[in-house]
């Protein structure tokens, strides 16, 4: 009778947690159940958090000084140091590869060639750039991109133009394979022209794919595709910002005293520690140059035997060690575009942009989708994708919290600023200008600090700049959590050295 007493509450227990479990969350305003049909079928997620891409590393945001870390040796004056914040983002751990853009050529041309020649040469990286008049670099013209010696090392002769052509792509790459992984479509090798998978066209029902097992539909009982509210997909592939990237290459993290305030011990010239370009720590590799560049006049890569960086070129895209947030060459091999519009940061622009702090960025014109008269996306164009306009500035007159669709200029080459840019007449600054920083192999070391920042037109190319991809963090700033409720971390590769 005792051990009968004894095992009452335990099963009292028991089917309290039985009864638990089966009940459904319900809404705290209204007290409906969630994902129930019976209550009308609202959907509320158990989200884990949004997953890290293929090469993407989590940088954690945060505030830092952003601008020139050493002396302007160029007395152009044009990025004077000023306090910001930025949201944490994703970042590629590596440059993009003469692989990865291979693989990005293949598929246009297996899926655009026979009926849009026309993307396929628009996406070809220009390998003439190897050519000097008093050089013989002819060699590199064929061999740099093409031959397999130089899949992993970065491409160039990519154009800013064309690295967001391929950001585009390698989002909807990412995101097919995703909905083939979790089972929902089925890999399809036969995409044609417009019959292509692109996230947005999918999201709006302008695209159905191979479907092996769609999401089961809470409200109706039936199926349904997987919306923008799943969660499921990941944000665009696009090129870091300005902010972004200088942010990402000091890494500072690296540099506090402790985790548990928020002092850093010293400020950085480079992604590394130390104001020299070697290793200084007392082993094997002290004393061994740090990152792919210049080191002085017809001094590309040291003397036969003892090379100081192990490469006359691009090396690489995994050739040194990573900095603090485990991001290779954040300093030299090739310059990296970002998405910013390139215009000089002087003490009289800082005044008026000095409240433009969190996220800086100088960008280009808004655009919105294109919409019929029902509000829905018209049909998408011969290549798969939705239809965009540019925003004009009659639409956003009533709005406060932008005024104009362009902002090209704003307040720094327009109306209320004092400076103007008249491409080839007064300035080499326009509206095709693009931020490029990191300097690159056949630069000096002055240009791998993160502060310093060059430009480029959109258009053009050269054999010492390529790209990385970025993307934005949804939801909390720190990362997911795991089981065991510690925080996440980015997990770094240990890589050896490439040295001979």
């Amino acid at each position: 009778m005792k051990k009968l007493l004894k095992l009452v509450p335990i099963l009292c227990l028991s089917l309290f947690m039985l009864s638990s479990c089966g009940k459904k969350e319900r809404s705290a305003t209204t007290g409906w159940k969630y994902n129930d049909q019976k209550w009308g079928g609202f959907e509320k997620l158990d989200y884990e958090g949004q997953a890290t891409g293929p090469n993407l590393v989590l940088i954690q945001g945060g505030t830092f000084t952003m601008g020139f870390t050493e002396q302007d040796v160029t007395y152009d004056w044009h990025s004077i140091p000023r306090r910001v914040t930025v949201s944490s983002f994703y970042m590629d751990e590596t440059e993009v590869a003469n692989i990865d853009y291979k693989e990005y050529l293949y598929w246009i041309d297996r899926v655009f060639n026979e009926s849009y020649p026309e993307v396929y040469l628009n996406a070809l990286p220009d390998t003439l750039v190897w050519r000097e008049e008093l050089s013989y670099n002819e060699p590199f013209v064929e061999t740099y991109f093409r031959h397999p010696s130089y899949d992993n090392y970065p491409v160039v002769g990519v154009n800013w133009l064309q690295s967001n052509e391929y950001c585009k792509w390698r989002t909807d790459r990412v995101n097919e394979m995703i909905l083939i992984e979790k089972g929902i479509l089925n890999p399809n090798s036969e995409q044609k022209d417009e019959d292509n998978f692109n996230t947005e066209s999918y999201l709006v029902g302008q695209y159905q794919g191979d479907v092996r097992k769609n999401k089961k539909d809470i409200r109706t009982g039936g199926e349904r595709s997987v919306r923008f509210e799943d969660g499921i997909l990941l944000p665009s592939y696009r090129l870091p910002t300005e902010a972004e990237w200088e942010y990402a290459a000091l890494a500072l993290i690296g540099k506090q005293t402790s985790e548990k305030d928020e002092r850093i011990s010293d400020r950085r010239i480079y992604p590394w520690d130390g104001n020299t370009v070697r290793f200084q720590k007392r082993t094997k590799d002290q004393g061994e140059i740090l990152a792919n560049f210049k080191r002085g006049r017809g001094d590309y890569m040291g003397m036969a035997g003892k090379l100081n960086d192990n490469a006359h070129i691009p090396s690489d895209v995994r050739g040194y060690l990573p900095n603090d947030f485990g991001l290779y060459h954040m300093a030299g091999n090739v310059n990296e575009w970002c998405m910013d519009l390139y215009r000089p940061l002087t003490s009289q622009t800082l005044r008026d942009v000095e409240n433009h702090d969190l996220n800086p960025y100088r960008g280009g014109k808004f655009e919105t989708k294109v919409l019929d008269e029902n509000g829905a996306p018209v049909e998408k164009d011969s290549l798969g994708r939705i239809r965009y306009r540019y925003v004009e500035d009659d639409e956003v007159a009533t709005r406060e919290n932008y005024k104009r669709g362009q902002v090209y200029n704003y307040l720094d080459g327009d109306k209320e600023s004092f400076v103007l840019y008249d491409y080839g007449k007064t300035s080499l600054i326009s509206d095709k200008s693009r931020v490029i920083k990191g300097g690159s192999w056949a630069d000096r070391a002055y240009w791998m600090s993160p502060g310093s920042r060059r430009f480029k037109e959109e258009d053009k190319s050269d054999r010492t700049i390529g790209f990385r991809c970025a993307m934005t963090r949804t939801g909390g700033p720190v990362g997911n959590e795991d089981t065991s409720g510690n925080k996440f971390k980015s997990k770094r590769k240990k890589t050896k050295r490439r040295y001979k």
